[in-house]
């Protein structure tokens, strides 16, 4: 579940390949500009009121220093709440300052789990309108796990290379026993390399830390932008702290009821959707559709492509393409359609032999640049996902779930079948309780879906407004992963209405 944040390095990347057609690309993204009649959030309570045993973290200070033009700093946070006199991890936090008089805060996170916060919020010119940019400081974290927090490591960047590049659909006993150790490996170097805090970086953690960030933020109540993963993060911030929630928007919602099969078998769909709506659009916009004439025909090739990469990897300098790298880089550019030019290219050259394009939309997915891997994203979804819901199908019984996710999706089922076993291998166990999430008596929260969302499947939003006590559905019609700032100016003007006005939309807008 990704968001857009390794995408927007994608972009970058293809600027000087496709020139003003990526120029036009990035100009799509960012919200409304709309004029807006700023109404502040009350102020009735106590912002540093503390629960019991908590008093010293709600009551810091954060200290702000200079870095690249914007503030940061580090919130400190006990790594079990239920000893919070015992270890501390630090959570970094970046502030780019309202550009103009500030309503307050506007906490961010972009999703993952494993996307960082802070850049993010350094982002805030490319994700958010100028209209929001000035009535709030946006204000971005890495939750505990991530980034540049107190973060979880699992193997060396060589190992990852190998964990990324690996099989997605083993089929031989050999291969599948490779596959097997390979997760093992990895699960068992998250425990060995990240010590307790395997066992600390769960979702209600993270929610307990954004609690904390408020307090030291100075508001009284929450103002929150979550998307994706994001949206399952302030939805547990609002079971928790109903009373601190503010104006929340969860853009491209996660049913936060499902098993991690009936997830995995969504996403599944999901993507299959979004990939045949790519070359419907390839097959209707050009004159000759280099993938074919229809779309079962265009599926078709680049199943076949695909498949040509993981018998006989394409040699990329040093490296190589394989079927696992293949498939990241082809699903990357199926979270915007706006990128899908970038996944013409990388396509269309690797049918000539050339894996360079769609390698480095691979590496971007896994933020692996020339000098390394410049995050813990791959290390920290694992990790944070696992202990959420640490569920797994035994690799033997992996075979009995092809028909149903092949029926959900041809192209790649079974790579996400083969992902039911992922979190056989995680160490990590918490000693939270599970959240039945509601959060009743909590403020209005605003949760946009989108229509052919492949990520996050529109039905999900639907859920999760429903799951809510205050809940209210706003809908987009159209591709891609989440709604707000992708050229709806009906979701934009809704999302920076309720934020900025506190205008609630009608439950059930459809733009």
């Amino acid at each position: 579940m990704k968001r857009w944040v390794a995408i927007l390095a994608v972009v970058v990347l293809f600027l000087g390949a496709l020139g003003a057609t990526a120029a036009a690309v990035l100009a799509l993204r960012g919200g409304g500009g709309g004029s807006f009649d700023p109404v502040s959030l009350p102020d009735d309570l106590d912002p540093r009121a503390a629960p019991a045993g908590l008093e010293k973290y709600y009551s810091q200070e954060l200290e702000w220093s200079d870095c690249d033009g914007d503030d940061c700093a580090e919130l400190t946070v006990p790594m079990d709440y239920a000893e919070p006199d015992g270890e501390e991890i630090t959570i970094a936090v970046l502030r780019v300052p309202a550009g103009g008089d500030a309503l307050g805060s506007m906490v961010v996170n972009p999703g993952g789990p494993g996307g960082s916060g802070t850049e993010y919020a350094k982002n805030a010119s490319f994700a958010f309108s100028k209209a929001l940019r000035h009535h709030f400081d946006v204000v971005g974290f890495d939750p505990r796990g991530t980034g540049r927090s107190t973060a979880i490591d699992c193997v060396t960047d060589d190992e990852l290379d190998a964990y990324v590049a690996g099989d997605p659909v083993p089929e031989t006993p050999a291969e599948i026993a490779t596959v097997e150790a390979a997760s093992k490996s990895f699960g068992a170097g998250c425990a060995a390399r990240s010590g307790d805090l395997v066992n600390h970086v769960s979702t209600i953690e993270a929610a307990r830390d954004m609690d904390v960030l408020r307090a030291a933020l100075g508001d009284s109540q929450l103002t929150y932008f979550g998307a994706s993963y994001g949206t399952k993060l302030g939805a547990t911030y609002a079971e928790l702290f109903p009373e601190r929630v503010g104006r929340l928007v969860l853009d491209g919602g996660v049913d936060v009821s499902l098993d991690s099969t009936t997830m995995s078998l969504e996403q599944a769909r999901g993507f299959e959707q979004a990939l045949r709506a790519y070359v419907k659009n390839c097959v209707d916009t050009t004159e000759r559709c280099f993938l074919g004439d229809d779309v079962d025909e265009g599926i078709a090739t680049v199943k076949e492509i695909l498949d040509d990469i993981e018998a006989d990897p394409i040699k990329v300098g040093d490296r190589e393409l394989t079927g696992g790298l293949a498939f990241y880089g082809v699903v990357t550019p199926l979270y915007a359609s706006n990128y899908w030019v970038l996944l013409s290219t990388a396509l269309r050259t690797a049918q000539a032999g050339n894996g360079t394009a769609l390698l480095e939309l691979a590496d971007m997915y896994a933020s692996r640049t020339a000098n390394g891997y410049s995050d813990n994203s791959m290390e920290a979804i694992f990790a944070i996902n696992c202990l959420d819901d640490p569920a797994a199908v035994p690799w033997s019984k992996i075979p009995d779930h092809f028909a149903e996710f092949e029926e959900a999706s041809p192209t790649f089922g079974r790579v996400f079948a083969w992902g039911l076993a992922g979190c056989s291998s995680s160490k990590g166990r918490t000693t939270e309780e599970p959240l039945e999430i509601r959060a009743e008596g909590a403020e209005p929260i605003v949760v946009v879906g989108t229509t052919r969302d492949p990520a996050t499947p529109y039905e999900w939003s639907e859920a999760l407004a429903d799951q809510l006590d205050s809940g209210v559905l706003v809908s987009r019609d159209g591709d891609g992963h989440t709604g707000y700032g992708v050229g709806n100016e009906c979701v934009d003007e809704a999302v920076e209405r309720y934020l900025i006005e506190g205008t609630v939309p009608a439950d059930g807008l459809s733009c």
